[in-house]
């Protein structure tokens, strides 16, 4: 039976929801179809980041754009179905700083973080925000004091093991001298939720993923772990300001291809990417997100993610963090 192409957009969309996965760029589409995989729930900084501007990543690529959240275990779930795709340009994965950590946090890990991708485009960047239940603490300082002088550790909460909310939290927490139980949630919606509901201490979180609540009287904002205050937050201090010199941890966000995809594959959706994230529409809806809209060559986001290996087995081992 032969559908004309409005009702088979129609079918693919009905049978995304279905699946729990969403098309961008549908109307736009041509035979082409690009999954991009979240490896984190909906509601996580990558998956929030990435919808800003998938329509018109979808339009200028002429593709319908299939964004799959496939979350678990610190985001190596769904990072490794995308190691192990066809090498096309047909499958990517919108990853972060957590991406890094993960090669050094599990024994196990099914791919290599550096040596199974290849670089593809660069998107945004962001800093972290440490927040605490509202009544616990005014500042950065008086939270570590309560902490210390609590007579059971505290909990905080985080988008998973290995993820950069997790050691985002733990590298600060070693600094700081202060132990505390981590709880690993699925997203970084999941961990602000359990924050928000009082039901751990903090948690740290990028500004994407606190933004929203930064006048919610259930929840108060602690530092900024940047090295200069947020343009989205100028009233926040940021940690070395809150007394504690040195600390800096923020992120990037990008694309990642599976190693051996082809280089013009990989310079297409680079400058598609580059191109969308050029407006002046998506770059402020990305900054109403509380991150930064950046862009590079697929050779200058290599440098980057060199740069950013070393660091993140350096985080990694000043936090003393691990998964069994």
């Amino acid at each position: 039976m032969h559908l004309s192409s409005p009702t088979r957009r129609r079918l693919l969309a009905s049978t995304a929801l279905a699946w729990g996965v969403s098309l961008a760029g549908l109307a736009h589409a041509a035979d082409r179809t690009i999954h991009i995989v979240v490896p984190f729930g909906a509601g996580a900084v990558q998956d929030t980041v990435l919808r800003a501007f998938s329509n018109e990543l979808g339009q200028a690529l002429q593709a319908s754009i299939v964004i799959e959240n496939k979350p678990g275990a610190g985001g190596t779930l769904g990072t490794q179905g995308v190691a192990r795709a066809k090498p096309d340009g047909n499958t990517l994965v919108m990853a972060a700083a957590s991406h890094h950590f993960t090669g050094y946090m599990y024994p196990k890990l099914g791919f290599h973080p550096v040596n199974d991708f290849e670089p593809v485009a660069l998107v945004a960047s962001s800093g972290y925000v440490i927040a605490a239940p509202a009544g616990q603490a005014r500042t950065l300082a008086q939270w570590v004091a309560a902490a210390k002088a609590s007579p059971a550790p505290w909990n905080y909460a985080s988008a998973g093991n290995g993820s950069a909310s997790h050691l985002g939290m733990a590298s600060f927490l070693a600094q700081a001298g202060v132990e505390q139980q981590h709880i690993p949630y699925k997203s970084t919606g999941d961990a602000v939720r359990e924050l928000l509901a009082g039901r751990v201490q903090g948690v740290t979180a990028a500004t994407t993923g606190l933004i929203a609540f930064k006048d919610d009287p259930r929840v108060q904002l602690l530092a900024y772990t940047g090295p200069k205050r947020s343009p989205f937050l100028p009233d926040l201090p940021t940690v070395a300001e809150s007394g504690f010199a040195g600390f800096q941890f923020d992120t990037w966000y990008g694309l990642l291809a599976p190693a051996g995809t082809p280089a013009a594959e990989v310079r297409r959706i680079n400058a598609a990417v580059n191109k969308v994230l050029a407006d002046p529409v998506v770059q402020e809806r990305v900054r109403k997100l509380g991150a930064e809209a950046a862009t590079d060559t697929p050779a200058g986001f290599k440098q980057l993610l060199a740069r950013d290996w070393v660091n993140a087995g350096n985080v990694v081992r000043v936090s003393g963090a691990r998964v069994e």
